[in-house]
């Protein structure tokens, strides 16, 4: 019995394998009936002819059918002859039902549709790039050395976040730009401000060569394109710290954010503009005059005393030593009131309530400045910090004490474009001016103690038709610190080894005021935008000469030194309107 049973179950163990070894040879014995090759079960077309092995699937040919009948002439490109004059086979009901190939519009939108889906969740995946702010965190803009042998300091820039909204502020409008030529000699100015007289004039510059004014015809070309002449401001406002470096003031660590994030915002920032010397005094006479510093000046004239010359040097520079320069001395208040055109400074602490000193107020000649040190008697006010008092040619005559004012007249005269002055140069008190050592014991000191004056004056002119029309609002240092954790005293330029100082060089290049920055607030200016054009105070003075038509004066004409270029100025020129006449 076990074996008959045994017997049976060794049938049915080896019947399947018998099955298997017949699918096995006959897989092995199919074959190619265009060449003959050999085939897998599973093999549609040949290797070696390419024929097609079997017909095609149902659903295959049912959706070839429902296709249309484009495709037969492709389908029978790729079969065989004989295949094709075989009949196409009825599909059984149901089989590729539903299937329907989309247009090739439907193709197309369907292609742009999974495109543009990519592009978005591209964009909302990854991080922004945007033309940023030097007051924006992340980013990081770099300052290329003006020349290889000048040494200009690595200054990151950019300043934290502001912690309170501007929105009182006003917006810079498109300027209204005059049909005349910016440097033409125009009409005299209707204002009440006559300028500073005097024997100086802007046509007599000694053995300097009269440069012709770079601004023209008001342009009229896309705010896009690059400006070819500079714009026609009449109006042209300085506003000048003291004695803080590029890092301090627009850095990513500065202490004011109104300028550094607001204003700046608003205006072009000049990342490597620099001052020509230590120390205040010393930039703010070459910002008027053009003229290099006196061993005298360099220390802020602690004497009052009268420059002895002993001659004159190259780009009319005065030669000698001493405080006060020669009434044949020529200065921008000069310049502008032999045109015609009108200047004022407003200078805190002088001609207004609770002051000490009137206008143009400044030491009895030879006599000591009681206010190089600050005292209960003085006040916050410092002589070196108002440069018009250092030249005759303004100090002897009715006009300083009409036109170096206190801060207050600012205010009035912004009331009107005709009453606003052609060149207006504002100075804040040792209070207020930025500088870090404080005014008083405990009063805070530094860029942030600026920040309310800021605030009121920026506020002032921005708003006045004046600037609105065609004004231009440059706001500075006076130079950087010599000495502590930010000293500096680069130089660019083409700045000279000055006559009338010891000859001092930083690696090569003659020593200067260090790396300060200039921030340019205009209707004519692009906000949010940084410069990276190499300036310095003779390159202001060159620039605002050249606004009004006027000669350069001293080292603004020297060789190496140039103007701003008109390409900072590039906002505002679609759209112009004639403006009155001022």
């Amino acid at each position: 019995m076990r074996r008959h049973l045994d017997g049976a179950a060794g049938e049915r163990r080896g019947w399947p394998r018998r099955l298997e070894d017949a699918a096995i040879v006959a897989e092995a014995s199919r074959r190619c009936a265009e060449c003959g090759a050999p085939l897998a079960g599973d093999q549609r077309y040949c290797l070696e002819c390419g024929a097609r092995a079997g017909g095609r699937s149902l659903p295959l040919q049912e959706l070839l059918r429902r296709a249309g009948r484009r495709p037969r002439r492709l389908a029978g490109a790729i079969d065989a002859p004989a295949a094709r004059a075989q009949a196409r086979p009825a599909a059984p009901a149901g089989a590729g039902a539903g299937l329907r190939l989309p247009s090739a519009r439907v193709c197309a939108l369907l292609v742009a549709a999974f495109i543009g889906f990519g592009v978005l969740l591209g964009h909302v995946a990854s991080s922004p790039v945007n033309d940023t702010l030097a007051s924006a965190r992340a980013p990081l803009k770099l300052v290329v050395p003006p020349a290889p042998a000048a040494v200009s300091p690595s200054a990151s820039s950019g300043a934290e976040e502001a912690t309170e909204a501007e929105a009182a502020e006003p917006e810079l409008p498109q300027a209204q730009a005059e049909s005349t030529p910016a440097g033409a000699a125009a009409a005299p100015s209707a204002g009440k401000h006559t300028g500073a007289g005097g024997s100086e004039g802007g046509s007599s510059a000694g053995s300097q060569p009269s440069r012709p004014p770079s601004s023209g015809s008001s342009p009229s070309g896309a705010a896009s394109e690059p400006a070819k002449q500079l714009p026609p401001l009449k109006h042209v406002f300085v506003v000048m710290l003291s004695d803080e470096p590029y890092a301090s003031v627009f850095g990513p660590s500065s202490a004011a954010p109104y300028l550094s994030n607001t204003l700046e915002r608003r205006g072009e920032l000049l990342a490597r503009f620099d001052a020509v010397g230590h120390e205040e005094l010393v930039d703010e006479a070459a910002l008027i005059s053009g003229q290099g510093p006196t061993t005298e000046t360099a220390a802020d004239c602690p004497d009052y005393t009268e420059i002895a010359q002993t001659g004159s040097g190259a780009d009319s520079q005065v030669l000698g030593n001493g405080c006060v320069y020669p009434r044949s001395t020529q200065t921008l208040a000069g310049q502008l009131a032999a045109r015609h055109l009108s200047w004022r400074a407003y200078v805190q602490g002088i001609d207004e309530a609770g002051a000490q000193q009137p206008a143009c107020a400044h030491p009895a000649r030879g006599a000591s400045d009681p206010t190089a040190e600050q005292s209960a008697s003085t006040g916050p006010y410092a002589t070196f910090r108002n440069p018009f008092v250092y030249f005759d040619s303004i100090v002897q005559t009715p006009e300083c004490a009409a036109d170096d004012v206190g801060l207050a007249a600012l205010e009035t005269d912004l009331s009107s474009p005709k009453t606003t002055p052609n060149f207006a140069y504002v100075a804040p008190d040792r209070c207020d001016d930025g500088n870090p050592t404080p005014c008083t014991a405990g009063a805070r000191a530094g860029v942030a103690a600026a920040e309310p004056f800021l605030r009121q004056v920026v506020g002032e002119i921005t708003a006045s038709k004046a600037f609105k029309q065609d004004g231009l609002l440059v706001i500075t240092t006076d130079e950087a610190p010599s000495s502590g954790a930010f000293a500096d005293s680069s130089s660019c330029c083409g700045q000279p080894l000055f006559p009338n100082d010891p000859a001092t060089t930083i690696t090569g290049a003659p020593r200067g005021g260090g790396l300060v920055g200039a921030l340019l607030l205009s209707p004519y200016v692009k906000g949010g935008s940084t410069g990276q054009e190499a300036a310095n105070d003779f390159s202001l003075l060159a620039t605002i000469e050249d606004l009004f038509g006027l000669e350069r004066l001293g080292y603004a004409g020297a060789a190496g030194v140039k103007p701003l270029e008109p390409e900072l100025f590039t906002a505002g020129r679609a759209a112009q309107a004639p403006a009155s006449s001022r």
